[in-house]
């Protein structure tokens, strides 16, 4: 059965390309306004002019970059003055670079956790209100299938995705009692630009050819 989404208004983060684009494609199908968020705005100005408009949604976009999460709030916060409650957030953010947790630092792990668990954080709190008088919200968040299993060569990734996990986890109880539902959508190999960076990286460590990486 087909979901409509009329009359709802959607925040898709991480939407120029791969899995966030598919997600902000289907929901203006499906009826939904949708909100694009990635830095971008060439690109985002690219995709919001291919988005359905035939019920007459209106799409736009906000340039933010989810390595500042302050700049990120700003220009969230300013949006929403002009703007309808948001019913729909898909946090969504691109994955950290490969490689075996031994060799990543302090550094890495702390720009990691701003990136996706604070900008998740920041959105949460910025469009909750809005979630609460309309006794309605869906927050979904795309992580990845490490938090059942962690990926070799994917440390920092697998650290931070669990975090984000157990986040999603505890902010869904909180939340349940206004009618917001809280997802995690855990993906696999996924034909993306991020999937093709990752096998060419290993690749290139291992001397291997992306074929048998992939195998």
């Amino acid at each position: 059965m087909e979901i409509r989404l009329d009359n709802k208004n959607a925040f898709v983060c991480g939407s120029t390309q791969g899995i966030g684009k598919a997600i902000a494609v289907h929901m203006a199908k499906s009826g939904a306004n949708v909100v694009l968020v990635a830095r971008n705005e060439d690109a985002l100005r690219k995709v919001c002019d291919e988005l359905d408009t035939s019920r007459r949604q209106l799409h736009q976009y906000i340039v933010a970059d989810f390595s500042k999460p302050d700049e990120l709030k700003n220009r969230v916060d300013v949006f929403l003055k002009s703007y309808s409650p948001i019913h729909i957030l898909v946090n969504n953010s691109g994955g950290p670079a490969g490689g075996a947790i031994t060799d990543a630092s302090a550094e890495t792990f702390i720009n990691t956790f701003q990136q996706h668990l604070i900008c998740n954080q920041v959105l949460v709190q910025t469009v909750l209100s809005g979630m609460k008088k309309e006794r309605y919200g869906r927050i979904i968040n795309i992580i990845s299938t490490s938090v059942k299993q962690p990926i070799r060569s994917l440390g920092v990734s697998n650290t931070i995705r669990g975090a984000v996990a157990n986040w999603s986890k505890t902010l869904s109880v909180e939340v349940a009692p206004f009618g917001i539902t809280v997802n995690n959508l855990l993906p696999g190999a996924t034909k993306t630009q991020r999937l093709t960076s990752l096998v060419a990286n290993k690749a290139k460590q291992s001397g291997r050819s992306e074929e048998d990486v992939l195998k």
